[in-house]
């Protein structure tokens, strides 16, 4: 790696702190661990590190910093993003508990809840410009090109933020699976589950026109 041990350091130190506060990937992610187990948990974490990925790629070839410029195209990510987690919400509230169960039984798609993951994620312009304003806090232009060294530094983080994730599916599917056993607590966790996307993607629309 282009980046000294010292700022190396810094940054899995400053990353890590980040990480322990649960964010709307987070949230998401239990919320597809306790609606359809651990699998679509690991899935889920899995597919929202690939839309870090993405995010990193964008932050390396300076397109966050478009994103950055254009309030209408924030705007328009922004409430594309939130509407996505709202009817992801909807969906999980409207889905029966024969669906639940076919879930947990092996039915679901994981591809499909994959791709949300990824969605989820890619749809957040806030990631994009977290990544423009933290990953070159580290760089160091002496050490060599400043864009491999944003891209080192985001691939790492994308590879924290995935082991990170991964242990809340873990959690979370894990206390959900002690709960399926009642039809009421099958009733109540997609209840919550689906208020929890319904919350995020709301909070996430109104938080942003807050700010503007």
């Amino acid at each position: 790696m282009l980046i000294s041990p010292s700022s190396l350091l810094l940054f899995v130190s400053g990353a890590a702190i980040l990480l322990i506060i649960p964010g709307p990937a987070v949230l998401y992610i239990v919320s597809r661990s306790v609606a359809h187990g651990r699998p679509a948990g690991l899935v889920s974490a899995m597919g929202v590190a690939t839309g870090t990925l993405f995010h990193i790629a964008a932050a390396t070839l300076g397109l966050s910093a478009l994103l950055a410029s254009s309030a209408l195209a924030f705007q328009f990510v922004k409430y594309l993003g939130a509407g996505y987690l709202v009817y992801l919400g909807v969906r999980t509230l409207r889905s029966g508990d024969v669906n639940l169960l076919d879930a947990v039984n092996g039915g679901k798609n994981l591809r499909r809840i994959f791709g949300q993951g990824v969605l989820v994620n890619l749809l957040n312009p806030k990631t994009a410009l977290f990544f423009l304003a933290f990953l070159p806090q580290f760089v160091e232009p002496t050490r060599g090109h400043a864009t491999v060294q944003i891209f080192e530094l985001g691939v790492l983080f994308a590879l924290m933020g995935w082991f990170s994730d991964s242990g809340w599916a873990l959690l979370a599917g894990t206390i959900a699976s002690r709960l399926r056993g009642s039809v009421r607590l099958r009733s109540a966790q997609r209840n919550i589950s689906g208020g929890v996307l319904i919350a995020m993607g709301l909070i996430s629309a109104l938080a942003g026109a807050k700010s503007k």
